[in-house]
C-alpha cells in the first residue's frame, strides 16, 4: 500500500507543477534573441561592414512579438533564429535576416516603406516601429486576409495593406523612401525602381529558388539612375505572381 500512495503523491505533485508552472517569458525571450542576432551581425561585419545595427532596429525586435505572428503549432519556436513555415508554402524570415534587412534600408521617422511580401506580417510590423506609414502588399489572399486581422488585433494603425502582386508595386502611394521585398526575384523588377524617391534604397534577395541567392541594395540617384551592391548569400521563397 506504501508504495501505491507514493505513486499517487508523485503524480499528484507532477500535475500540481503542471498546473502552476510559470508561462513562458515572451519578453525575455525576445530579448535573447537579440544578443543572438548581435552575436550574428558580428560574425558578418565583413559582409555588412559595420560591427552592429542601428539601436532603433534592435529596439523594435526587442519589442515586436514574433509568437503572435507563427501558427499555433510552432509557437514554441517563435524566438529561435530561425524561419518558420507559416502555411501556404512560405515562411517567417529568420530574425537576425528581418534585422539586417531593416537597418540597411536606413528607415527614418517620416519615410514612406513599402513592403513586398506581407506574408505573416512581422516584417511589416518590424517596420512600422520606425517610421509613420508603411504600405504592404501580398498576393497569396488567405495570408493577407490573416496578416489583416492581426494587425487589427495588434492595432498597427499605421500599416496600409492590400492584397495583390507586388512585382507591380503600389503606384497609387509611389514614390517610396524604401522598398523591401521579402521573397526572392529572379531580377530587380523595374516597376519597384521606378516607384524609388532620388536617394531612395532598396533591398531584395535576387537569383533562382535552386540557384544562389544574394541579398541586394539598390540605390537610386538625383538622376534616376539605379546602383547595386551585393551584401551576403541569402535563401528565400520566390516571388510569385504572373510576372
Amino acid at each position: 500500500m506504501s508504495g501505491y500512495f507514493l505513486f499517487r503523491f508523485c503524480i499528484i505533485l507532477l500535475l500540481s507543477q503542471a498546473v502552476f508552472a510559470a508561462p513562458i517569458s515572451y519578453e525575455a525571450e525576445r530579448a535573447k534573441l537579440v544578443d543572438i542576432i548581435k552575436q550574428h551581425v558580428h560574425g558578418t561585419s565583413a559582409y555588412l561592414n559595420k560591427e552592429k545595427l542601428n539601436p532603433l532596429v534592435m529596439e523594435a525586435m526587442a519589442t515586436v512579438p514574433r509568437h503572435e505572428f507563427v501558427p499555433e503549432s510552432v509557437r514554441r519556436h517563435s524566438y529561435k533564429n530561425r524561419p518558420l513555415p507559416i502555411g501556404h508554402g512560405q515562411t517567417i524570415s529568420q530574425p537576425y535576416i528581418v534585422a539586417i534587412m531593416t537597418d540597411i534600408l536606413n528607415i527614418e521617422s517620416g519615410d514612406r516603406v513599402l513592403e513586398i511580401g506581407t506574408g505573416s506580417g512581422y516584417q511589416a510590423a518590424i517596420l512600422a516601429q520606425l517610421t509613420d506609414t508603411v504600405y504592404t502588399i501580398e498576393i497569396i489572399e488567405p495570408l493577407g486576409r490573416k496578416a489583416n486581422e492581426l494587425f487589427d488585433r495588434l492595432n498597427y494603425s499605421n500599416i496600409k495593406r492590400k492584397v495583390g502582386d507586388g512585382y507591380y508595386g503600389w503606384e497609387e502611394y509611389a514614390p517610396f523612401d524604401a522598398i523591401i521585398v521579402t521573397a526572392a526575384a529572379s531580377h530587380i523588377p523595374p516597376p519597384l525602381i521606378k516607384q524609388l524617391k532620388p536617394n531612395g534604397r532598396m533591398i531584395i534577395p535576387v537569383g533562382g529558388r535552386f540557384l544562389t541567392q544574394q541579398l541586394v541594395l539598390v540605390t537610386v540617384d538625383d538622376t534616376g539612375q539605379a546602383k547595386t551592391r551585393q551584401i551576403l548569400p541569402v535563401q528565400f521563397v520566390p516571388l510569385t505572381g504572373e510576372h
